[in-house]
């Protein structure tokens, strides 16, 4: 509805006009410009509407072609100037300049001004040549003239310039909101990311190494001391994975807490003992790497139970190399793997674990390759020391 009536607006506004025209004319309302009529003698106020009327139907232009309005409203008031000197005219012509100076571009706008002044100059001129003129009178007609134009133009650029600064508003709240949104959905994203990666180098790895173990021991002859190992191995690594899961309960919970330790270098021996105990044969070449950042050594420990995880589940019983070295500001871990067997019903996640790894690698700056190498399997990675 409110559409609708905006769209008839320039309709209503020329009824208006026109009615108004009439009405001036009922009550003898003419001859406002008598100082520059060049018609003698006095004439009925009736004849005002032979100009009044056609001005009024440029309002309906207005906003279709309102340059081409606003000239045509000028011509029209002009011819009133000399002639009739009725009201209907000089409405329209403000009516028109307004919208004209409210729709007009910063260029359009320039030159409407530069029109806006030249008209109440060339007013003052006429008003000061015509007989029985004096320049008192024709200053009092140029500043009446330039006060109703003047106010008119200022009123519909200070309009104008409101509504853009209310659309750049609107526009830099929809682009902050946006930017929100945006924001958002990131942190949402992270959060899930850092919870996929808890998830795989915490529980997984546990659940999968009972799953290895439990299939060891029911693939091999019954042997009471080889069972119980596996049965206190599949226990321990139970209870880490349930452990693990509560943490993270918690945390998705509460916020209290850190969703897993973080590894260190310390946890290193312990990770090799666990794939020894899974079936691999694992040598260890590892020199001291020193004093390393605290996200370098866990990247490191990662990698290397990635690595032996991985050998458990494709190659269990393989012959592993575990090697850390330094290399000048760089830090060198690569895991070899030889021979051994698929374990059964250990098929995988996809590959999601190199995946992340290598986007730990990547975030501190360091090269992560894993792929086929001789007749196994090689992962390694160069970290630095010190990431920037």
């Amino acid at each position: 509805m409110t559409q609708g009536r905006g769209e008839r607006r320039p309709q209503i506004d020329a009824l208006l006009i026109a009615l108004l025209s009439v009405v001036a004319a009922f009550l003898g309302f003419s001859g406002i410009w008598n100082l520059f009529s060049l018609i003698p003698g006095e004439i009925s106020p009736w004849w005002t509407l032979a100009t009044a009327l056609p001005a009024s139907l440029l309002v309906l232009t207005k906003r279709r072609a309102p340059v081409l309005s606003l000239i045509g409203a000028t011509v029209i008031f002009a011819i009133d100037l000399v002639t009739m000197g009725g009201l209907g005219p000089l409405v329209v012509l403000l009516d028109v300049l307004w919208t004209a100076a409210f729709l007009a571009s910063a260029r359009t706008r320039r030159r409407i001004l530069v029109a806006v002044v030249v008209s109440v100059v060339v007013l003052f001129v006429l008003a000061l040549v015509r007989p029985g003129s004096s320049p008192p009178v024709a200053l009092l007609v140029a500043v009446q003239f330039g006060a109703f134009v003047g106010t008119d133009y200022w009123w519909a650029v200070a309009v104008s310039q409101a509504h853009q600064l209310a659309e750049l508003q609107r526009q830099r709240a929809d682009d902050a909101a946006a930017a929100a949104a945006r924001d958002r959905a990131e942190a949402v994203q992270r959060e899930r990311e850092d919870m996929a990666r808890e998830l795989h180098d915490v529980v997984a790895g546990h659940v999968l190494a009972m799953a290895i173990r439990a299939e060891a021991a029911l693939s091999s002859p019954p042997d009471e001391t080889r069972d119980r190992e596996a049965l206190q191995a599949v226990r321990d690594a139970g209870l880490d994975a349930h452990s693990a899961l509560r943490t993270m309960i918690s945390v998705l919970r509460r916020g209290e807490g850190e969703l897993a330790p973080t590894p260190s270098l310390q946890d290193l021996d312990g990770v090799i003992d666990d794939a020894r105990r899974g079936g691999l044969e694992v040598t260890v070449v590892a020199d001291d790497p020193g004093e390393i950042a605290e996200t370098t050594a866990q990247a490191l420990v990662r990698i290397v139970r990635e690595a032996l995880a991985n050998a458990l589940r494709h190659a269990a019983g393989a012959e592993v190399d575990v090697a850390v070295a330094r290399r000048g500001d760089d830090v060198l871990v690569r895991v070899d793997s030889r021979g051994g067997a698929s374990a059964p019903g250990a098929d995988g996640e996809g590959g999601w674990g190199l995946s992340m790894l290598e986007e730990r690698v990547d975030a501190l700056g360091g090269r992560f390759d894993a792929g086929p190498h001789g007749a196994g399997w090689r992962v390694e990675a160069m970290l630095p020391v010190r990431p920037t």
